[in-house]
Parts: structure tokens; sequence; C-alpha cells
């Protein structure tokens, strides 16, 4: 948040509705999950560290669109590695891709 500060310091950050665009651009995702980075296979955690429940949140600019997404509690990144990994639950990947598409598609039309 400090970077983000610097980058956008007037802009506050935001939860996200399960009714905001961004998650029905192209893929309805009213059902979302927290998606766990690497340390589910060895622990079946979904959480780092202390963060027990998904946040999903945003900045927007001065026209409300969305220019920074955050996914607070989770790692997409992992994720989509992982998407080819037997130990790694496919619906997990197949959510953190659907986020990443939805977010492009978003970014690309808005």
């Amino acid at each position: 948040m400090t970077g983000m500060r610097q980058v956008l310091p007037d802009r506050p950050v935001e939860d996200l509705p399960d009714g905001d665009e961004i998650f029905h651009v192209l893929y309805d995702m009213s059902d979302r999950m927290q998606i766990p980075g690497e340390q589910y296979v060895n622990t079946g955690r979904t959480y780092e560290k202390d963060g027990y429940v998904a946040k999903w949140r945003a900045i927007r600019d001065e026209k409300g669109r969305i220019v920074v997404a955050i996914c607070h509690n989770m790692h997409l990144g992992d994720a989509w590695e992982w998407a080819d990994m037997p130990e790694y639950p496919e619906a997990f990947s197949s959510m953190a891709f659907r986020v990443g598409i939805n977010y492009i598609v978003y970014g690309m039309t808005h």
C-alpha cells in the first residue's frame, strides 16, 4: 500500500461487491473462492499467514473505472503456474484463469 499511495495518493481502496461489473464482464463469477498458492499442495491451507478470508478489492479512477484490482489473500500467479500439476486442484486454476481473463477484458473495454 505504500507504493500505491505514491502512485494514487488520493484514491481509496474499496471492497468490491459481488455484483461489480468486473466479475461479470465475460465470465459470471458470482461464486468466487479463495485461490491458494502452492502451499496448498503441502498443507491443504488456502491462505498464507493470516489471510483466512479472501478479499476482492480495487482502486477506481475519477470516472469510477477500476484501475487497480487487488486479490488480497490469494495467489492467482501460482494457480496459473500450477494449472497442469495433478497435485493442485483444477477448480482453483480454472477460477484463477477466469478472474484474470475478466480483468483483462474489463481493462480493454473500459
